[in-house]
């Protein structure tokens, strides 16, 4: 038979059994001591009565004993207590996205170098230069020369100016992430049971149950009375994984990291998540999982 009680009724079946044990020593001290000797002689001090005999009684003291102990272990076993539930509210079901409102990014203008200087532009002409004469002094050498170079003609060549071809950087090829898609990822384990909308009901029933049977009210929060809702980002990738879980909103002393640590529990999972699809194709999608921790008062 398997029962429990708790610990009110503890004490109060404490408190019947030391009434009934004080009950029993009290009716047996006033049995022995209303007892009378009716014969009285000279031996009267060395004669041993029946009647006020108290090891007689000690099989039943030993009974009262035995039944007394026995039933102060079937308390105590019985005693039970009961921890303080979860609550999941079921507006998870919904998986509305939180607002969470970011800081503006201020895009920076880039300043881009000035432009090259354009090539000079050297042109080639053949016409000839002429060079001065050159003239001799007649003081030196009484002899009047004039004597005129012959005009020469030089070619200079044309200088190409190659500028250096920079290579284009190639972006990184990161796949679009999603926040609502045509078919939204589901928790498995209700694969082919009818139609989306039938699976996607049974889905979120069984990651409720995943997560009740996984997840623990931390001792701190539940010492120190804390309560709120931790909020989980992850992303359910193209493969069914879960990636990227980061906790967005902690009501503090471990409830964040307790429903962290559950859901990364779900990639220890036999299966994985169906991912989500749109246009016929497995998309990656984001979800932000809200988990309620409540006290019962």
């Amino acid at each position: 038979m398997n029962f429990s009680i708790s610990g009110l009724q503890f004490g109060a079946g404490m408190l019947l059994l030391s009434a009934f044990i004080i009950g029993i020593i009290l009716f047996l001290k006033h049995r022995i001591s209303s007892t009378s000797i009716s014969k009285k002689g000279s031996n009267h001090l060395t004669k041993k009565y029946a009647e006020a005999d108290v090891f007689k009684s000690s099989g039943t003291f030993w009974r009262v004993g035995l039944v007394s102990a026995v039933f102060v272990a079937i308390l105590a076993f019985s005693w039970t207590t009961y921890e303080r539930d979860i609550f999941i509210p079921d507006y998870n079901l919904s998986f509305d996205e939180l607002e969470i409102q970011t800081p503006p990014t201020v895009q920076r203008e880039k300043k881009l170098p000035p432009p090259p200087p354009p090539p000079p532009v050297i042109e080639v002409t053949d016409e000839p230069t002429e060079e001065p004469p050159i003239f001799t002094d007649q003081t030196v050498t009484n002899q009047v020369s004039n004597q005129v170079a012959k005009p020469t003609t030089k070619k200079t060549p044309l200088v190409k100016k190659t500028l250096p071809i920079v290579p284009k950087s190639k972006e990184p090829n990161i796949e679009e992430l999603h926040y609502i898609v045509e078919e939204m990822p589901l928790f498995p384990g209700c694969e082919g049971i009818g139609n989306y909308e039938t699976e996607k009901a049974c889905a979120d029933k069984k990651m409720l149950e995943f997560i009740y049977k996984n997840i623990k009210y931390p001792t701190i929060a539940r010492e120190n009375n804390v309560e709120g809702t931790a909020v989980i980002s992850f992303v359910v990738e193209k493969d069914g994984s879960i990636t990227n879980a980061t906790i967005i909103r902690d009501p503090g002393a471990g409830c964040g990291a307790e429903s962290l640590r559950v859901v990364e529990l779900m990639n220890k999972l036999p299966q994985r998540w169906i991912p989500g699809q749109q246009g016929n194709q497995n998309v990656r999608v984001q979800f932000n999982l809200p988990v309620r921790f409540r006290l019962d008062k």
